[in-house]
């Protein structure tokens, strides 16, 4: 449970960072294309919702007509977090350059406290096939479990546990989707940067459902990405950066002989 809460403050960490002098500009375009896209979400989310729990609803048979009013508010919450997630995908994919720009800046921030050294425009579009390839990469983990999952929607018995499997599988694809942009700026790929979450999974899934809850708050959604780009980068720094360099310091201590 302490694991759990400490990954969510991370995110309260992104959200004090955000504002420091040094990293707003990294962070405003990230907050441009998440006020875009969420903003569309929320023009649209009612109607989806709606059509996706009659459809939901429509396998029901007569004789359990009375599970709708258990099952209705549990797929609108269902249906929140499926069009939610799935259009910080598409904000992540379009935002995914800039974002690795905002993990370098805070990382510089809390390791020196200075942004001078990060790249400029001819990184950002130096990166940006490889940004785009991630984000691909993930997309494409994504769907290969979230088939599993969108079916145990269709077995009965499974149906009423089948939200609470799709929270736990979304918050695991947050932690996964933010922490790539501090991980993935020191060359760690996807498979190392899972196996490295997976060691630390509570806190992971804190930090996941902490940015999945964030994007489903109005107004607050607005600034999810950037939030919870910088918070990631806080919690690899501390989480895994630090401790590690401080392994190294061990290993191989500076002797001055005599």
């Amino acid at each position: 449970m302490k694991e759990l809460v400490k990954g969510a403050r991370y995110l309260l960490e992104g959200m004090r960072l955000i504002r420091q002098p040094g990293l707003r500009r990294y962070a405003a375009v990230p907050v441009l294309i998440s006020s875009l896209i969420f903003g569309s979400v929320i023009l649209l989310a009612s109607d989806w919702i709606d059509m996706l729990i009659k459809f939901l609803l429509g396998y029901l048979p007569d004789w359990l007509n009375w599970l709708r009013y258990v099952l209705w508010p549990l797929f609108a919450i269902t249906g929140l977090l499926i069009i939610f997630y799935g259009f910080s995908i598409v904000a992540n994919l379009i935002g995914a350059p800039f974002n690795g720009l905002l993990a370098e800046a805070v990382e510089q921030h809390l390791n020196v406290h200075n942004t001078d050294n990060v790249g400029g425009w001819q990184d950002l579009l130096k990166d940006l096939l490889p940004a785009l390839w991630s984000e691909v990469r993930k997309l494409l983990y994504f769907i290969l479990w979230a088939i599993p999952f969108g079916i145990a929607f269709f077995i009965p018995p499974v149906s009423l546990a089948a939200p609470f499997l799709w929270f736990l599988f979304s918050a695991w694809m947050m932690s996964i989707e933010y922490a790539d942009y501090p991980m993935g700026n020191h060359g760690l790929l996807f498979a190392r940067q899972r196996k490295l979450l997976r060691k630390k999974r509570m806190l992971a899934l804190g930090f996941g459902s902490g940015a999945l809850l964030l994007t489903m708050i109005p107004i607050l959604n607005f600034i999810a990405m950037p939030v919870a780009v910088a918070g990631a980068t806080a919690m690899w720094v501390r989480e895994w950066q630090l401790p590690q360099q401080g392994k190294e310091e061990i290993a191989s201590p500076n002797v001055t002989p005599t």
